[in-house]
Order: C-alpha cells, then structure tokens, then sequence
C-alpha cells in the first residue's frame, strides 16, 4: 500500500500526534496523580483509624501484658477493621507476634524489622499473589515512660483491591477520553493544513504557469507571516525576471536582425566579388599572372569563396530564427540523393557508403543535401588527414537512420554538449579554420524541422559518430 507523503498528509499526522502525545501525556500525569492521592488518603485514612482504635484499647492493657492480653487486643482490632477487612497482629518487648485465632496479617519482612527500632508509625506497599496490599506498623509508647523506646508495637495489613479497581477505572476512563480527542483533533489538523497550503498551492500554480512562459504571473498576498513574505519574494522575483527577459529578447531580436541585415546587405558587393574573382582564377589558370601575383589573387578568391559560405549560412540561420523556413517535401531515393550530394562535391572516392538501393524517403531533397554536406564535410575536416569516413543508413521502426562515421580522434569530451552550438569549432584553439561554425547548427536545425534527431558522440574504438534519425510521418 503506497503511503501518502504529501504536504498536507504529513501536516494532519503531525497535529494529530502533537494532539494524541498531549492528551496522553495529560492522562499519564492526571492518572499518577489520582493515583497518587488514592493510594495517600487510604493509607492516611488507615494509619489513622489504626491510632484512633490502638488509643481507645491500650489503656486497658497491663504494663506487661501476657499473650493472652495481645491477643484479645488484637481480636478487637480485626474486627474495628470495618471494610478494610485488615488482620492485625501485635508484638512486645520485641517478643513474637500474637495473632488473633482467625488469621495472620501479611506483612513484608522489611517492615518487620524497621518496626523494631521504630518511634513512629510505618507503612509499606507490597505485592501478595500478585495483589497490592498495604502493611502498618503503629509503635505504642508507656505513658509511663515517654521518653523510652516504644515496648509494644502494632501490625496490620489489608488487601488494595478496591482501590486497584478505582485507579484501573481510571486508565480506562483516559483511554477512552483520549480517543475521541484523537478523532476530534482531525478536523482542525484539516482546517489548519488547508490554512497553511493555501498559500502554498497558489504559489505552485504560479510557478507552473511562469514555466510555462507566463512570465507576467503574480500571486494575491495577504497576511504578515513566513508564507506571505514568501508570496512578496517571489512576485518580486517574477517581475525582475520578466523585465530580464524582455531585455533579453529585446537584445537576442536586435542581433537577428542585425545578423540577417549584415548579411542580406553583403549578398549583392560578394556576388560582384565572386564574379571577378571567378575571372582571376581563369587567368592564374591560363598562366598570364607573375607567380607572386597569381598566389594573391588565389588568397583573395579563396576568402572570398569562405566569406560567401559564411553570409549564406547567416542567412540561412536567420530564416530559422525568424521561421520562415519551410519545408519542400518530395519521395525521393535516399542511396541516390547520398550518392548525388558526395558527387556533387566530389567526396565519392573518399567515402564509402551504405545505403539500402529502393529505400524512398519523404523529405526536403536541398535540406537533406545540406545535412549531409555539413555531416561528411565535418568529418573529413575533423577526422584527420588519413582518417576513413563511412556513411550508412537504415531503415528503423518509425522512419530511418543514417550514421556518418570517422576513425580520428573524435569530438573533445568538454565540447561534446556544445557541438551543435552556433559558431563551436572543434579546433578551437586556432583563431582561424575553414569552416564556419554554423554548419552543424544548420544541419541540427534541417533535422528538427523535418521532425527528426541528430546526435553526436564518440565510438568506443575511437573517431566520432553522428547519428540523423528522421521519421516517415513529416510534421
């Protein structure tokens, strides 16, 4: 069976046990107490009716009574019992005791022998066949001999059943009155729980809707206790964070655009760029250039062939940031698109593929081309100059998966998480390389928009693993 550990579970079993500890606490203390006085008046009430009867009878006795004299006092004292029904016995001059013929008191032997060289009365509570009883010892002094040691002392012993009874009476009349305080206790436990959790589920309500993006959630407080400076706190949290992140966005909206403004506004000068640059490698190439002219020139065209790789990724990545990139869905084959995208950039001899002939995919052919180029370009820019790049997929329940493999020395363990990250460069410690950071973003974001995964780690024998899982159903 599953406990409950919720808040307000826990709140109602603590009250109710503060409650049920104090009223078995109270019960414990009130009993002791009744108790206590049961047991003290008895055994006051018995001294004293043991006194009051030894005076009335001493008097009548010789100065050196016989045991005949004892036990007739004796006699007279069994049956002044009344209720008590105690049994008495009486000792002189330390001599044994002298019962009356009916019975023996019971009596511990502890009191017996303090008895002796007592000058006052004794009592002591004992246990007989598991019974309380209750034992006196009442020293009678000669009026002769004030001052001299008492020469005659009494017994008597009498059975605490009765009083037994009261004090379990008691007990159970504490169980049972602590029971209904138990059971009562659980409504205000209630009451006092939805009290305090008020103000807590509200805060929960308003922390799930600011999760969610709600970032103009407050919460009514009232009150001055810990609850309500918690309701102040968060509110003020709340606010600070809206005003945070809508600078944030303010700021992240304004690099967008600036990145895609920048960008758009290159287009037009690196066409005309590329066009004369174009025209200048065909002169290196037909040799009418001085060599030292011909390796500038080459320079120039090769940065300005990177530069022009860089504003398109920008503005690739800007139409994602502001959604306006969309899908153009067609069947296609994904072993001749594989083979026409390694072709294209002439990667066919470097790369060994394996793709299933017939396994028609649905999907963006230029954005499936972009992926590719972006994956195996990475890989044979990272892996190193004799590092071998495989290229397989297959067909999983769900869609398909394609693996682009290498033998270098795979992905650092600190970039791993950041791979896909805009501008993160596995070769960071060069200022310079040749790509341009954004290329697995790029090929990141195509996977997501097609509604697919990409992934990326390191294979157990080494290199690194790429793996793009993309589904049959499109979004």
């Amino acid at each position: 069976m599953r406990v409950p550990r919720g808040l307000r579970t826990r709140l109602v079993v603590g009250f109710v046990l503060v409650t049920a500890f104090g009223a078995l606490t109270t019960a414990a203390l009130t009993f002791h107490q009744a108790r206590s006085a049961i047991l003290e008046r008895v055994q006051s009430s018995a001294v004293h009716d043991l006194r009051t009867q030894i005076d009335s009878l001493a008097p009548d006795l010789p100065s050196d009574p016989a045991p005949a004299d004892l036990r007739a006092l004796t006699l007279q004292l069994d049956r002044a019992g009344g209720s008590r029904d105690w049994r008495t016995a009486a000792s002189f001059q330390d001599g044994p005791l002298v019962v009356a013929a009916s019975a023996a008191p019971a009596l511990p032997a502890q009191l017996k022998g303090a008895a002796a060289a007592a000058t006052t009365s004794l009592v002591q509570r004992f246990q007989r066949d598991g019974r309380p009883w209750l034992a006196i010892a009442v020293p009678v002094r000669d009026a002769t001999r004030p001052a001299a040691r008492p020469p005659l002392v009494v017994f008597a012993s009498f059975s605490l059943a009765a009083q037994q009874r009261d004090v379990d009476s008691l007990v159970t009349a504490a169980r049972a009155g602590a029971l209904p305080v138990v059971l009562a206790a659980i409504l205000p436990a209630l009451l006092a729980a939805g009290s305090v959790l008020r103000p807590v589920r509200r805060l929960r309500s308003a922390t799930e809707s600011m999760a969610a993006g709600e970032l103009d959630t407050r919460i009514t407080v009232t009150g001055d206790d810990e609850l309500a400076d918690l309701g102040r706190t968060f509110n003020t949290m709340a606010a600070t964070l809206q005003r945070d992140t809508a600078v944030l966005r303010d700021m992240e909206a304004r690099a967008r655009r600036f990145a895609a403004d920048v960008s758009h506004e290159l287009r037009t000068p690196l066409a005309a760029m590329t066009a004369v640059t174009g025209l200048l490698d065909e002169d290196v190439a037909a040799g009418r250039m001085p060599p030292e002219t011909a390796e500038a020139v080459g320079l120039v065209a090769d940065e300005t062939r990177r530069l022009a790789r860089l504003v398109d990724d920008l503005m690739e990545v800007s139409r994602f940031d502001a959604g306006a990139a969309v899908l153009t869905l067609d069947e296609v084959d994904l072993a001749q698109l594989v083979r026409k995208t390694l072709a294209l950039r002439h990667w066919q001899d470097r790369v060994p593929v394996d793709v299933p002939e017939g396994l028609r995919v649905r999907l963006d052919p230029r954005r499936m081309d972009v992926i590719l180029a972006n994956l195996v370009g990475n890989a044979l820019r990272h892996g190193g100059p004799a590092a071998t790049v495989r290229l397989r997929a297959r067909a999983v329940p769900g869609g398909v998966a394609l693996t682009v493999t290498d033998d270098g020395p795979g992905i650092a363990a600190d970039l791993l998480p950041y791979v896909f990250d805009r501008f993160a460069k596995g070769e960071a410690a060069r200022t310079r390389s040749e790509g341009s950071g954004l290329g697995l973003a790029i090929a990141y974001e195509n996977a997501r928009l097609h509604g697919g995964t990409l992934s990326a780690a390191n294979a157990p024998d080494g290199g690194a693993v790429f793996t793009l899982t993309l589904p049959w159903n499109r979004p």
